[in-house]
């Protein structure tokens, strides 16, 4: 029996037995390599405009701020670097009490507003003084600002001299922050709730689940789930608003900047106390946006969301 050798290359193969262009045998067309190409030149492009717009913005405020007539003593009341290093322990020191506030304030609302979405979304005649108190609550600490439902709590509560009460104003401080942040969180879940057609709950139903039981394992997932970007706004804003509790004395990061300007007649310590906020802030937002950012693609997409 005679062997033919097959030659390499050969019907237009290559040496690895794949066609010529790669092993699956595609061949980009030179059109598609041409809009490719394009696309690639208009991208760098618009990142080179990007790039220059924004330097020749930074540099037009620095010009205008550094050459503004009271630039020098604004430079030393608010920008000096040897009052920065004095409060930057300081601050970093009262930020602990600001992140343990956010960590226990936030898990407090989350359940107190969750609790409160389900209230006001109780069906039935008989739940009717539950939902109007629900909506009486969100009503009120939605309209009152927070400013003055902390010091209403604060200072207001040690005033009754009530016993076995807490004067404590970190712990008076975060009650305040759950009465208000409760409200606005309620109604994100409320909405949530609202938003859940009621053909998931009739189905859920129908294969014999009781309404307790419809609720927990078939709405609120899905509830909880599409309201997550918002939630985290409310977060967010809550983790900026911890610092309100210095009002009743509490040295948090902004009351340990007031403790130092106010000693050193310098407003530096604003400036840092601003920054590590700031700093603190923005993982949290950029986490918000690439939620709501892959929620958007999962729901364009017809995912499940």
């Amino acid at each position: 029996m005679t062997v033919v050798k097959e030659e390499p290359g050969r019907d237009g193969a290559d040496d690895d037995g794949g066609m010529p262009g790669g092993d699956d045998g595609y061949v980009p067309s030179a059109r598609r390599l041409d809009r490719e190409r394009y696309k690639r030149a208009r991208s760098r492009r618009a990142t080179g405009i990007a790039a220059l717009s924004t330097l020749v913005t930074a540099v037009v405020l620095y010009v205008v701020v550094v050459n503004a007539p009271g630039w020098p003593r604004t430079k030393e009341t608010f920008f000096s670097a040897q009052y920065a290093r004095e409060a930057l322990p300081e601050v970093l020191e009262g930020l602990w009490l600001n992140v343990r506030l956010l960590l226990v304030c936030g898990a407090a609302v989350l359940v107190l507003g969750m609790l409160i979405a389900i209230a006001r979304t109780l069906r039935g005649p008989v739940f009717f003084p539950v939902r109007a108190l629900a909506a009486a609550y969100t009503d009120f600490f939605r309209g009152l600002p927070l400013i003055i439902n902390l010091m209403i709590v604060v200072l207001g509560v040690p005033a009754l001299r009530l016993q076995g009460v807490t004067v404590d104003p970190v712990l008076l401080g975060g009650t305040a922050l759950t009465l208000t942040y409760s409200a606005y969180v309620a109604e994100v879940f409320r909405a949530g709730i609202e938003s859940v057609h009621p053909s998931q709950r009739a189905a859920a139903r129908s294969l014999g689940l009781t309404n307790r039981q419809a609720l927990r394992h078939v709405v609120l997932p899905q509830a909880v789930r599409r309201q997550v970007p918002p939630l985290l706004n409310d977060l967010v804003s809550l983790q900026k608003d911890t610092g309100l509790v210095s009002i009743g004395g509490a040295i948090d990061a902004v009351r340990a900047a007031d403790i130092i300007a106010g000693r050193s007649l310098n407003y530096t310590p604003y400036i840092v106390a601003g920054l590590v906020f700031v700093a603190l802030t923005i993982p949290m937002t950029r986490l918000t946006d690439w939620v709501t950012a892959r929620m958007d693609r999962r729901r364009a997409q017809g995912g499940t969301i």
